[in-house]
């Protein structure tokens, strides 16, 4: 099988670089190992060139989240460049820091203090130290994925692989120290009665859930929280990195009238480039000049520039509107070729990150990865989630849907002919966290 000038590359990468690259989500091996094009050259709106020159349309990841407005945005783009010519980072600060954490304030009316970072992990780190800090005790009840830090790995020191149920299984919690252990507590989303038994167990301090990943939260599910929260004197952290501005101007929290303590965005309020907030109570944020919280790179101009050009972009054209309608002319598109023509398939209710759910069990991986191989022949970058953009036009969607029903009929016939693994040109996508060698 010819190897693309994208596998070299990762081959080398491979040797240098532990992992191969910074993201877990951006290897290879998450998608179709063998053939996935690895590496981009260049980026427009929601088009992808390899470093082969072949162009791709992105039905899949978006920059992982990121590029809300599509790639190379012409808005966020042009300030970053004036932000680049004007100067960075100097011995004094960028006003645009003050402007950014007031439009934060403006659009989250429940806060009063800004912290900002340049990435998802270290804000939610951030987030728990001062939620630590403020309520005066170590342990977390949580729901959800959270990252990489130290904080979240320890609830594995358990001996129990706790976080399998949490998004990513095969978490090792080496080089966390044990002195942590027994200070995370998961419970399954949604689920009250398993988060009323972790507090009447435990001395809760902090209690962190995602905004949204595949369903929403119940609104007797928030209510539930912040009972708890007032009866027991607990934090409540939402991470909202993943969900933030994709369903509202903010977080998805807005939609049902619920108030955190700390709300955490990142991934898309930059549109690509690295900017990441912490919004809080003034009370719980002033927390922040009790414990120490520093970086020089989280003074750089850049991330402010273009989160302030993201996010009035954003609301003033309430590009929200335009991926929930679009997510959900995915979703309904993916259902109806998967009952066309046979093939066992659900769509979750999060439609601005819309995901299509296969029941064959364990042949799921392979049949998922037979998918990203027929669509990659037809020049899509596609898997089974879909990070919706304002760049993708109901006329893209149209011809991507035309391309989706083709390609569920191959898989509908490998399914029947039992056959999907003889269908396949590279070896099935992985979906944990695995050692690469």
């Amino acid at each position: 099988m010819r190897i693309n000038k994208g596998l070299e590359l990762w081959g080398q990468a491979k040797k240098i670089i532990p992992g191969g690259n910074g993201l877990l989500s951006k290897r290879p091996e998450r998608y179709a190992p063998d053939i996935w094009p690895a590496y981009f050259d260049k980026a427009r709106g929601v088009e992808v060139w390899d470093l082969e020159g072949n162009k791709y349309i992105d039905m899949a990841q978006m920059g992982i989240g990121s590029a809300i407005l599509g790639y190379g945005d012409p808005d966020v783009d042009g300030a970053v460049k004036e932000a680049v010519e004007k100067g960075v980072n100097t011995t004094l600060n960028a006003p645009e820091e003050v402007y950014l954490a007031e439009k934060l304030l403006e659009l989250n009316p429940f806060a009063g203090g800004v912290k900002f970072a340049r990435t998802g992990g270290e804000a939610m780190s951030i987030a728990v130290r001062i939620a630590r800090s403020y309520s005066g005790k170590d342990k977390i009840a949580f729901s959800g994925y959270h990252g990489w830090s130290d904080w979240y790995l320890a609830t594995n020191l358990s001996g129990e692989n706790e976080l399998s149920d949490h998004l990513l299984p095969g978490l090792d919690p080496k080089g966390v120290p044990q002195g942590l252990k027994g200070t995370m507590f998961p419970f399954e989303y949604n689920n009250i009665e398993a988060l009323k038994a972790v507090v009447e167990k435990e001395d809760i301090g902090v209690i962190v859930i995602e905004g949204a990943r595949y369903d929403f939260p119940s609104r007797e599910f928030l209510e539930a929280i912040a009972e708890i929260a007032r009866e027991k004197n607990i934090v409540v952290v939402l991470d909202e990195i993943t969900s933030g501005w994709r369903m509202t101007d903010g977080g998805v929290y807005k939609l049902f009238d619920f108030e955190p303590d700390i709300v955490v965005y990142g991934k898309a309020m930059g549109n690509g480039y690295a900017i990441s907030a912490i919004v809080g109570k003034k009370e719980i944020m002033n927390e922040a000049q009790e414990t120490f919280i520093s970086s020089t790179f989280w003074t750089e101009r850049v991330g402010f520039a273009a989160g302030l050009a993201t996010l009035n972009k954003l609301v003033s054209n309430k590009v929200w509107e335009h991926l929930n309608k679009t997510g959900r002319q995915i979703g309904d598109g993916w259902q109806k070729a998967a009952d066309k023509h046979g093939l066992k398939l659900s769509t979750t209710d999060y439609k601005a990150l819309i995901t299509f759910k296969l029941n064959y069990g364990e042949k799921n991986a392979a049949l998922t990865t037979l998918f990203t191989q027929e669509m990659l022949k037809r020049g899509y970058l596609a898997g089974a989630a879909v990070y919706v953009s304002y760049a993708h036009t109901e006329h893209i969607v149209k011809n991507y849907l035309e391309v989706v029903d083709e390609v569920f009929e191959i898989m509908a016939k490998a399914v029947t002919l039992n056959n999907i693994f003889d269908k396949l040109e590279t070896a099935v996508k992985e979906e944990g966290f695995k050692r690469l060698n």
